[in-house]
């Protein structure tokens, strides 16, 4: 039996080298510049190249997220998962929170009474609070729908929405409404996403600000 002999990295050097392996796989593929960061930052998180294609993104998506982490917008998530992988030292340095009220009774009481899902609730929860908001929905499909019909009734106005749940139920239609929206948007078309691929366009935003 042949031996296998691996190296010995530090974590900076596996993540290092991990990308460098991205982009060797991904030369040759045409990327936009701007959504580039944030492409290889999901690939890193999935190990899935699947995202070169599925990612879709607004015009100016990336810059328009980017200066309002920037300006001190919040995040709100949709799974305490997500909220967990967002950096919190990096987007507290310049003035933001992460946030998600999925566990909070009120929206529970919420959900409850209306007969929607919690994921609904927090959406409504969300829409009350003040200052620059951008939604990472990485599970629910009930987040984005309730999101988008608050949109339209002009109760809030997100400086930027990340469109990634992953399912089969109402997922893909989800996404889709969230493609006809005048707001910036990065939409994982299709099944695949998650909290983890929510949490990495975070992040991937958040660290571009700072390189």
């Amino acid at each position: 039996m042949d031996r296998i002999i691996l190296e010995n990295m530090l974590p900076e050097d596996i993540e290092r080298r991990s990308f460098e392996i991205i982009s060797s796989e991904l030369e040759g593929a045409e990327l936009d510049p701007r959504n580039e960061a944030v492409i290889k930052r999901v690939i890193h998180t999935t190990a899935d190249f699947d995202y070169v294609k599925n990612l879709c993104f607004s015009e100016n998506a990336v810059e328009a997220m980017r200066s309002a982490l920037k300006n001190g917008a919040s995040v709100v998530t949709d799974t305490q998962m997500a909220r967990s992988g967002i950096n919190k030292g990096a987007i507290s340095r310049f003035g933001g929170e992460v946030l998600c009220f999925m566990s909070d009774e009120d929206v529970a009481d919420k959900a409850k009474k209306n007969g929607t899902t919690r994921a609904s609730a927090s959406m409504d929860k969300a829409a009350e609070l003040e200052g620059d908001i951008i939604f990472a929905v990485g599970n629910a499909p009930t987040a984005l729908i309730r999101l988008y019909e608050l949109i339209k009734e002009g109760r809030v106005s997100p400086k930027g929405i990340i469109a990634v749940p992953v399912g089969f139920v109402n997922v893909v239609e989800a996404k889709e409404l969230i493609l006809t929206l005048d707001c910036p948007y990065i939409v994982a078309r299709g099944r695949k996403g998650g909290s983890n691929v929510a949490a990495a366009v975070c992040n991937a935003l958040l660290y571009s600000i700072e390189q």
